[in-house]
């Protein structure tokens, strides 16, 4: 271009956060119109916003292979450096980053505008000092200009990126490396940015905006940042050291690094830079060279001939290759625009076409479009020859054609790779539809080929950041970073919200947070949310301590529940009636949470067993008793109200009257097999006494209570005899029957002649609710020999009901106690008759059928035997053989008196059995007076 005599040419030299790109753009603004190239595209984007906010849209335009803004008054250019309109003849022509001179890729772009670009008042070129030899020899009359680093670079050795400190930017030089960093920092510090290269502007803005406002501490990115790009990092550390160059692997040198690493603290904040993950520490002679900006000057400049020449392909391949005899430059390697050409005229069909410059040229023009997609150099040529054919054709690019290969593209599904490989192509038809004259309605395909882009581009940030932004750790962090008051709420679900994301769930006094993919992404959420949930634990025990008994209870295995929130559980305690507590706090809440917690479910469990044992332990409490009536009061509670009448059967035996009188004020029945009360049989009382007792004994599963209102259950062999009697019943064979029914039983059984025999009636039956098949194995399993037989069967007679009154029936054993089974009944439902259902059918339609119908009965007499909670009950043909052995057992033979003397230290066994007629039974309140009346007889 023609240079004017007064236009001046100045070297702007330093390194990084001198200011030298802000100044360029001072300077740019105070003439009538300027020019400035820019390395990269995401750097031109971003000084293109910095002057429309100073000069608004109307004078400033921007170009880039693949962008063009340009408005119809434009005065300032911003562009990449290749994309300079050096022809227009600004008054201020600058190129940032010159020392790209020498990078083997795109140097000889850079090295032809320092030789050729100039504005016709003011020339500037800034970039590094090393670039100082090189410009002084080849720019006559240069102006140099040092500048000095505004702020402190230091070397701070290797950390992990666990301990890696906020506002850093971790930089590596492949794809697969940054995603696996920014992968490892979303688990370990809530997330990060990415930025790279071959991200359009508009998804590296809004990534660096992520980092920018603070809603992630942390930045992985390519070299890219290297180049300009103004972001507020403290730290920057290297993943590696070494590089893929598009050629080979390479260690980066001093001054690439300081590049890099100069990224770290803007104007006039320190920074800091080194290394992490499988990098090898900085030798001393580099760190030295980055500190004080002290680099070895560039001695070889990238050229490649510009003066091409276009009257054969031949011509033009040769003025490309043309060497340099100057000794600062060197010819550039075959760039891909040139190795496309070569390629393309090595096919006859594309080589046929060429008859003229023109042809030469518009091929040309065809090769420069850059291979954004990275794949085969014969997949590239192939679409080069296509768009080639197209112009050198029809003069026009077929619209059809164009608009498959964008609709193939435009869409937004699939992962990160998939958007960046689409985003990549487009980025080829927007170079298209930017070249002048290639399509028709150049406006209409530049405007669709950006929506494309900008659509994939919002896809490709929306995955970066679902994919390395754990947006509800990220902010949780950067509020406990500004030191500000997390707000936690929790909904009626308990769903935990702070700041409004949700972290987890709240159950009771224990905080389950979110599932996350690791445990180190798991420990930072919970870190970042603790603080805020402390507030939430105190508000939380202050309801629940002032919350109504009613909302707590207690589960079958010493569970304790708020709701339906399990908040402790009962351990064992000094006292089988007073068991302790463990609440279920978590410790970030505080001693006196869970003190508060514990404290109110003792007194929920203490008001519990005193209001369902109140008879228990009002006689555990009546000072009145005394000597052996106490004592019987003290084995009672300590088996919680219900004991076999056979453990404690001496004692009983030595009751007097008085201290029975005394023993039945506080509801005990002295039954023929049990001694208890009835009101602790009731299932609440029963479910409760299970819970104690397990915990007291220490059994890893504690047996269930029976379910409300069953007269008999199933007997387990493997369950044993303790846990049927702690459920209010006693096994007898095949079945446990409820202890109280069971006495009613006994009651009827005591007027029948057990040693002749007798047969079931309705009653019994109706008692306890069985078949009569099943009421011969139970009376098997008291004692009983059932004797099975068959006879025609005849219309029954009524049967008239026991007497169960003591005044009606003064001989019969343990009467009072009989008579007192009514408040029992009315405490405990029975359940419903459940009479044999064959055989009330059969005896039903027997009546009005012939006499000689067969029926079955059994014959019950008194023959006791050993019980074996594990075996089952014998047939009834096998009860009889053990005659022999009932007198030594120590029970009632099947009649008249023992023989011989039983001695003294053997306890009578009450267990089963029905009493002789002529006895007294001490426990009959009557017992007085009918001893009277035989002494008088």
């Amino acid at each position: 271009m023609n240079i004017r005599a007064n236009s001046r040419t100045v070297a702007v030299l330093g390194p990084t956060n001198t200011g030298k790109t802000h100044y360029a753009i001072e300077r740019m603004l105070a003439h009538r119109t300027g020019v400035i190239g820019l390395p990269l595209r995401l750097l031109a984007r971003e000084v293109y916003d910095r002057i429309l906010a100073l000069r608004g849209p109307d004078c400033v335009a921007l170009v880039t292979g693949e962008e063009r803004i340009v408005p119809d008054r434009t005065q300032y250019w911003v562009c990449t450096v290749e994309a300079m309109p050096i022809e227009i003849g600004a008054d201020f022509v600058a190129v940032d980053e010159i020392q790209l001179c020498a990078d083997p890729d795109r140097g000889h772009v850079f090295t032809d505008r320092l030789l050729h670009a100039r504005g016709l008042h003011e020339t500037l070129f800034m970039g590094s000092d090393t670039m100082r030899s090189a410009i002084a020899a080849l720019v006559p009359g240069v102006h140099f200009q040092r500048r000095e680093r505004l702020s402190q670079l230091t070397y701070s050795g290797s950390k992990k990126i666990s301990r890696m400190p906020p506002r850093s930017a971790i930089v590596g030089f492949s794809v697969e490396n940054v995603y696996a960093i920014a992968e490892l920092i979303r688990r370990q510090k809530g997330g990060c940015a990415v930025v790279m290269g071959a991200l359009s502007p508009r998804t590296r803005n809004a990534q660096v905006a992520l980092y920018q406002n603070g809603d992630v501490d942390f930045l992985v990115a390519t070299d890219a940042i290297g180049m300009g790009l103004n972001l507020d990092i403290k730290h920057v550390a290297f993943s590696a050291t070494h590089k893929f160059d598009g050629r080979r692997m390479r260690p980066l040198n001093p001054d690439e690094l300081a590049q890099i690493a100069g990224r770290a603290g803007r104007y006039q904040t320190n920074g800091s830079f080194g290394v992490t993950g499988e990098a090898r520490p900085l030798p001393d002679e580099v760190i030295s060279a980055i500190e004080n900006h002290e680099f070895l000057p560039v001695r070889k400049l990238q050229w490649r001939n510009g003066r091409l020449e276009f009257g054969t392909v031949a011509r033009l391949i040769a003025s490309l290759e043309h060497q340099t005899q100057d000794d600062w430059l060197t010819r550039a390697r075959d760039a891909d625009d040139l190795t496309a050409l070569k390629t393309l005229v090595a096919q006859p069909d594309i080589l046929d076409r060429l008859t003229g410059p023109r042809d030469v040229r518009l091929l040309w023009d065809v090769c420069r479009i850059p291979d954004f997609r990275s794949i085969s150099g014969a997949e590239h040529a192939g679409l080069l020859g296509s768009v080639f054919a197209f112009l050198q054709g029809a003069g026009r690019i077929d619209t059809d054609w164009l608009a498959r290969n964008i609709q193939r593209i435009d869409r937004i599904d699939g992962d990160i790779d998939a958007l960046s490989r689409r985003l990549a192509y487009i980025r080829t038809w927007t170079y298209i539809a930017q070249r002048k004259g290639w399509v028709d309605d150049e406006k209409h395909w530049r405007g669709a080929t950006r929506a494309v882009e900008d659509r994939l581009s919002d896809a490709l940030h929306d995955r970066l950041t679902q994919r390395f932004v754990d947006r509800r750790t990220s902010v949780l962090m950067r509020r406990l970073k500004q030191k500000e008051s997390l707000v936690a709420d929790v909904n009626d679900k308990g769903e935990v919200t702070v700041e409004g994301e949700l972290i987890g769930r709240l159950e009771g006094f224990r905080f389950r947070q979110d599932k996350t993919d690791s445990a180190d992404e798991a420990k930072t959420l919970r870190q970042a949310s603790i603080s805020a949930l402390v507030p939430l634990f105190h508000l939380r025990a202050d309801k629940f301590y002032n919350a109504p008994d009613t909302e707590f209870d207690f589960t079958e295995q010493g569970g304790l529940m708020w709701g339906d929130t399990a908040v402790g559980k009962l351990v064992k305690g000094d006292d089988a009636m007073r068991p302790q507590i463990a609440a279920f706090v978590d410790d970030e809440a505080g001693h006196d949470v869970a003190e508060k917690v514990r404290r109110r479910l003792q007194h929920f469990m203490d008001r519990k067993i005193a209001a369902l044992f109140e008879p228990l332990l009002n006689m555990s409490r009546d000072e009145t008793l005394s000597g052996l009536a106490r004592g019987v009061a003290f084995q009672l509670v300590e088996a919680m109200g219900v004991i076999p009448r056979e453990q404690i059967a001496q004692d009983i035996k030595a009751l007097d009257q008085d201290a029975r009188s005394m023993l039945r004020k506080h509801g005990v029945r002295f039954g023929q097999y049990t001694i208890f009360l009835p009101l602790l049989l009731k299932p609440a009382p029963t479910r409760l006494r299970l819970v104690l007792k397990s915990l007291a004994d220490g059994l890893d599963e504690f047996p269930e209570s029976p379910p409300a209102g069953l007269v008999t259950i199933p007997h387990l062999s493997e369950i044993p005899s303790a846990h049927y009697m702690m459920s209010g019943y006693r096994p007898a064979g095949a079945r446990a029957i409820r202890i109280d029914m069971l006495e009613r039983l006994a009651d009827l059984l005591r007027g029948c002649d057990s040693r002749s025999g007798f047969e079931a009636t309705p009653d019994m039956l109706s008692i306890t609710g069985t078949t009569l098949e099943q009421f011969a194995d139970m009376m098997q399993g008291l004692g009983y020999a059932a004797e099975k037989g068959e006879r025609p069967k005849v219309k029954p007679e009524p049967v008239q009901p026991p007497v169960d009154s003591p005044a009606d029936a003064p001989e019969a054993p343990a009467a009072e106690d009989t008579a007192a089974s009514a408040p029992a009944d009315a405490d405990i439902p029975d359940a419903p008759a459940a009479a044999d259902a064959d055989t009330t059918a059969a005896e039903s339609k027997a009546a009005d059928k012939p006499e000689d119908q067969i029926e079955l009965f059994y014959t019950f007499t008194w023959a006791p035997r050993p019980r074996r909670d594990a075996r089952p009950a014998r047939k009834p043909q096998q009860a009889d053989a053990r005659g022999d052995q009932r007198k030594g057992q120590g029970q009632k033979p099947k009649s008249g008196k023992p023989k011989g003397k039983k001695p003294e230290n053997k306890p009578r066994d009450y267990s089963a059995g029905p009493r002789k007629s002529d006895r007294i039974d001490p426990d009959n309140p009557f017992a007085a007076a009918l001893m009277g009346l035989k002494t008088k007889g």
